[in-house]
């Protein structure tokens, strides 16, 4: 199966958590803060939303910032997705 969003939608993969802080110590998993980077998986073709010509600016396999309360979390075949409006995303790490 495969998740193929529409109109300025993004499908995006989570990026791990931190386990230990720069200082070495070990976080337990309740400690540890949701990554806002994620691995673009797929994205809808844009087009007209609300009104307005939405051209999409980032492509798969991009990392992103995305809001930390934005999105749908979504989980399909045992991996779990999260799908954003693109303006939801903050920036594409280089």
């Amino acid at each position: 199966m495969k998740l193929v969003p529409l109109t300025d939608r993004v499908v995006l993969k989570q990026c791990e958590a931190e386990e230990t802080t720069k200082s070495g110590i070990i976080l337990a998993s309740a400690a540890q803060e949701k990554p806002q980077e994620a691995m673009v998986i797929a994205v809808g073709p844009g087009g007209v939303v609300d009104g307005k010509e939405i051209t999409m600016q980032v492509k798969e396999g991009q990392k992103v910032i995305y809001s930390k309360y934005a999105g749908t979390d979504v989980k399909l075949e045992g991996e779990e997705y999260i799908i954003v409006r693109q303006n939801d995303i903050l920036a594409v790490v280089e």
